[in-house]
């Protein structure tokens, strides 16, 4: 019964042995000897195989660096934070200079006793700390949402080995989302409230547009068109005068104060709308972003138990070539 064990692991060993995985460069050399061997002698070196864009010397050139890194950019976060600094650029600085004017133009025009408007200037001044906040505010998020973009491009595209998804990523992701979404309710409310002015603004203009187109027509006088800033609320009833009419009106639209704010206040509107797209696109970046750590989570976690697999399947096997030797 032995000799025979030992005759068919002989057999084993031989055909083990006739089974020799042949590699790649092995493969290659032989080709190559087979195609060279009758036209003129020479001598094939070996060059190894090149892993992603390292050149033979081993050292990655400038231009392959560069595309490295441009294929590491978030394109999309990027435009947003653009889109988004610029809004709130916009909206903090002329809405902080029409909100000064328009103080102005109240307390020469519209209501000359100072405890009239004192409720309104202490209004509009802590509208001017507020957007000091959000301005301070909006750059920090606004790199925070950017670093968050370079994070998450070189975590699913895994430019560099030290990026990977993890459980904290997901989190902080989704925590980034929800504040977003909070944050773009917030500036919608923003836009609209941002439209008052404006909507005040050119009920004035236009109001005085038509006392000049009235002034060739001698039948209906101009002093009988009024605006009484009193029905916006702004200022109290008893305000003195609350109102403007005929030419004091023409006068006021053609000051420089009105001019500026009125323009100040429609560019400042711009700002709050352009600010709530840049909202709405880094909420849909966001959304995708952790969609894709999700999904890199779960092929990381099947990778592993592959790999795991694998590992344990080769040490089986290493362990029946052991017996097997073991018994020659």
């Amino acid at each position: 019964m032995k000799p025979a064990m030992e005759t068919a692991a002989e057999e084993n060993a031989e055909q083990s042995q006739e089974k020799k995985v042949i590699t790649r460069p092995e493969m290659e050399i032989g080709r190559y000897h087979w195609m060279y061997r009758s036209s003129r002698p020479h001598r094939y070196h070996h060059v190894p195989a090149l892993r992603g864009n390292i050149s033979p010397l081993g050292i990655q050139g400038c231009f392959e660096c560069c595309i490295k890194c441009l294929g590491g950019v978030p394109y999309a976060s990027l435009v947003a934070t653009i889109l988004c600094f610029s809004g709130v650029a916009l909206f903090c600085g002329c809405g902080h200079v029409a909100l000064t004017g328009t103080v102005s133009i109240l307390e020469q025009h519209f209501s000359t006793t100072v405890s009239d408007h004192a409720l309104l200037s202490e209004v509009i001044q802590l509208m001017q700390y507020v957007i000091y906040g959000i301005a301070s505010f909006f750059f920090l998020y606004g790199i925070i949402l950017l670093a968050e973009g370079f994070y998450t491009t070189s975590a699913v595209k895994e430019l560099h080995g030290e990026f990977k998804t993890t459980a904290c990523g997901r989190c902080i992701s989704g925590m980034f989302v929800f504040l977003t979404y909070v944050l773009g309710v917030a500036w919608l409310g923003v836009f609209g409230f941002s439209a008052v002015p404006v909507f005040m603004f050119y009920n004035i203009w236009s109001t005085c547009e038509v006392i000049k187109s009235l002034q060739t027509n001698v039948t209906v006088p101009g002093d009988q068109i009024c605006v009484d800033i009193r029905q916006y609320g702004i200022i109290p009833w008893n305000a003195v005068p609350g109102k403007a009419c005929g030419p004091i009106l023409e006068n006021i639209c053609n000051t420089n104060e009105f001019y500026m704010s009125y323009h100040l206040f429609i560019v400042a509107c711009a700002g709050a709308g352009a600010t709530v797209i840049a909202l709405i696109h880094f909420l849909m970046i966001l959304s995708s972003n952790w969609a894709y750590l999700k999904d890199a989570s779960k092929m990381q976690a099947y990778q592993d138990i592959k790999a795991k697999e694998e590992q344990e399947l080769q040490d089986i096997q290493s362990r029946s070539k052991e017996q097997l030797n073991s018994y020659t």
